[in-house]
């Protein structure tokens, strides 16, 4: 799908009057969307989609999604929230997956971002560098 530059535009305006002190304002997406909604803008499902992309984007770049095998302490939530809004500059939140396939350790998402120490990873780089 291409995005004509003006809705591109549109939907970048959009999503900057949707933040308030940095973060997604729940309050601002509704207002966004009412206007959306009222004055029906040229290709709004293009808007919309891109729009959506661009909240989507800023909403995981301040989720910590934590994926590890066994139990996890909730006090190693908290360390692993406050050490990653340290390290991004902004708060972080976390959530809690449990994925027996890491076998041990943990895999952390923060947007793009990958950090990962587990067994699983670790084996499968051995088997890459053992052939």
């Amino acid at each position: 799908m291409s995005l004509d530059p003006k809705t591109r535009r549109l939907a970048k305006g959009l999503f900057k009057l949707s933040l308030e002190d940095g973060t997604v304002s729940q309050s601002r997406v509704t207002a966004v969307l009412a206007w959306v909604d009222r004055e029906r803008p040229l290709q709004t499902s293009n808007l919309l989609r891109e729009y959506l992309r661009l909240i989507t984007i800023e909403v995981d770049r301040g989720q910590a999604r934590v994926e590890h095998a066994g139990d996890l302490e909730p006090q190693a939530l908290g360390q692993i929230a406050t050490s990653f809004s340290r390290l991004y500059g902004r708060p972080i939140e976390t959530t809690s997956v449990t994925n027996p396939d890491l076998i041990a350790g943990l895999r952390i998402r923060v947007g793009c971002d990958v950090y990962e120490n587990s067994i699983a990873s670790q084996l499968a780089q051995l088997e890459t560098s053992t052939l």
